[in-house]
């Protein structure tokens, strides 16, 4: 990912952009992780994109730092962890790929 998508490191975190009397991401918050999620296989556009409606907003702040992290990976190791091919890495991205791999 480019630098100049990814915006500071203050911009970076969900928890800078969280209404401080609620846990709901802010719209435009959203907007950048469902951007993120847009990759170049097909069916990464559609895991991601399922799971970032079905789940993201009951995500605690951990987990959305692991798919955040999940994110920064290329496309052909992300997938891979999604059907099973490779583990991950961190203990913290099990869970979050164990929801992918079930959107």
């Amino acid at each position: 990912m480019r630098s100049e998508d990814r915006g500071s490191k203050s911009e970076g975190r969900a928890a800078d952009l969280l209404n401080p009397r609620s846990s709901i991401p802010d719209p435009a918050y959203l907007e950048r992780v469902r951007w993120r999620c847009r990759r170049g296989l097909l069916e990464l556009d559609i895991v991601l994109g399922r799971f970032v409606e079905q789940r993201y907003a009951g995500l605690d702040q951990a987990q959305k730092e692991a798919f955040d992290a999940l994110l920064d990976m290329p496309d052909t190791l992300l997938w891979d962890m999604i059907t099973g091919r490779e583990a991950p890495a961190q203990e913290s991205q099990r869970t979050v790929v164990e929801w992918l791999k079930s959107a």
